[in-house]
């Protein structure tokens, strides 16, 4: 299962009857993060395989199965930078062996997002989504 803030964002899509309007929230959701210093978009935290500029930079706290996983990330397309906020959601303050463990598409399909987003979208959140895998695995 998933973590609280991202089952909050699952409650509010159901709630949410119209597309549009769980689009708004994804763009809200992105707005709300704290920007990504400049400092830290270089080559190696940049997202190949987006359309967009997409950039994730891991901040584990601690060491082994103990440590705990959280990420800066940005974007300069509001609705992947929401995306990214929904990623956060999902993953951040998880321990790395629940990070490794999560099925991300399995919980983000919960969202609908699959029958949304373009596939230029969701070819970028399955390479972010594997960023964060390989974040993880690097972990291990």
């Amino acid at each position: 299962m998933a973590n609280e803030t991202f089952e909050e964002i699952v409650e509010t899509f159901e709630f949410l009857d119209d597309w549009e309007d769980r689009y708004r929230h994804v763009i809200e959701l992105g707005r709300a993060m704290p920007p990504m210093p400049d400092a830290l978009k270089t080559p190696a935290t940049k997202v190949e395989g987006c359309a967009s500029q997409v950039w994730i930079q891991p901040m584990i706290e601690g060491e082994g199965e103990s440590a705990v996983f959280d990420f800066a990330g940005d974007s300069d397309a509001m609705i992947v930078r929401g995306l990214i906020a929904v990623l956060h959601a999902l993953y951040s303050g998880q321990p790395m062996a629940q990070v490794r463990a999560t099925d991300a598409m399995a919980e983000l399909k919960r969202l609908g997002l699959d029958e949304h987003l373009s596939s230029q979208r969701s070819n970028g959140l399955r390479a972010m989504v594997g960023r964060i895998e390989a974040i993880a695995a690097r972990e291990a």
